[in-house]
């Protein structure tokens, strides 16, 4: 199921799911159903009985009567993980320093703003005297259940759906910023944009693979766990040219690991809460120095597709 927040003709922000081109508003199908894409993962298990009992739906809109809103606008938390490591191959190598060791014994991740949320078709504002206005292309997991010190083996129990995620990025104030070593700061928690919905983690089960040595790029380490990813093109284009054609399954930490990372020690994760895998190899424009197309300015389109969830697309102004 493609889960959306709206907009409907009143401006009202609704919830509803996706029906081919068509919108269904969920509390108009049944009044049990919440207005707010929160509240419906919070209790999300008796939500979809409700929806299995309600079987066919009429939709209630087509898809050009209403605005799509970020799929999940207030989370509760957002972490970014570093999850590709050509992506950190190719940023360290722009930045002038090496891969550190640790990137390859544990996930790393910094928290983010989740009050700084976007969704498809927002504007993007660059940010005052941003001259390498940066995008990332990644793709998010949404926490569906509450749990500490969650196993990686039992992580998937605890996922409720994915979404595109782009994390963008302002290079110029995160390079001055980041020579205090205390991790990115202004120059990322000025716009997450996520989008245009949430596919449910069952969808995904027919993109599930593994991988080998064989099939996994030669240049790169082999990950710990070989399995636990997905076969899902990841593609960015800006103003219509392709920039990135690249694909989930060559990731090195997956989102099992990630949540393991994030939950030890005590650490509570919530419904609700974001995790993002980190920018795919290629999918941002430093990994070679701005060279395939320049840093963006206004008037920029972005577009970030991931098979099997859609396209996420926002303007620079």
């Amino acid at each position: 199921m493609k889960l959306i927040t709206f907009e409907n003709k009143a401006g009202e922000s609704r919830t509803g799911w996706l029906q081919e081109n068509a919108v269904v508003d969920m509390n108009l199908a049944d009044s049990r159903l919440p207005l707010d894409m929160l509240t419906f993962i919070d209790n999300h298990e008796a939500n979809f009985k409700i929806i299995d009992e309600l079987g066919v739906v009429k939709p209630h809109y087509s898809l050009e009567e209403v605005k799509l809103l970020a799929p999940l606008p207030n989370p509760r938390s957002f972490r970014d993980y570093i999850g590709f490591e050509q992506h950190m191959l190719n940023a360290s190598k722009s930045f002038g320093h090496t891969v550190g060791a640790a990137w390859y014994e544990i996930p790393i991740f910094y928290f983010t703003n989740h009050q700084g949320v976007f969704g498809p078709d927002d504007d993007i504002i660059r940010p005052a005297g941003e001259e390498k206005l940066d995008i990332e292309l990644e793709i998010a997991v949404i926490i569906g259940k509450k749990g500490k010190d969650i196993k990686a083996g039992n992580a998937d129990d605890y996922i409720f759906g994915y979404t595109v995620f782009n994390d963008w990025t302002a290079r110029a104030i995160q390079k001055h910023e980041m020579t205090v070593p205390l991790g990115p700061h202004k120059g990322k928690d000025f716009a997450n944009a996520i989008g245009p919905c949430i596919v449910t983690k069952d969808e995904f089960e027919k993109y599930r693979c593994s991988i080998s040595r064989e099939s996994h790029p030669e240049h790169l380490a082999m990950p710990e766990s070989t399995g636990d990813r997905f076969d899902i093109k990841m593609t960015s284009r800006i103003n219509g040219e392709t920039i990135c054609e690249g694909n989930y399954k060559t990731v090195h930490w997956t989102f099992p690991q990630m949540m393991e990372r994030a939950s030890e020690n005590n650490v509570t994760l919530m419904p609700g809460d974001i995790l993002g895998s980190g920018t795919v190899g290629w999918g941002s424009l430093i990994e070679n120095n701005f060279s395939v197309h320049r840093p963006l300015i206004p008037g920029d389109v972005v577009e970030l597709e991931i098979e099997g969830i859609g396209t996420l697309r926002n303007k620079v102004v």
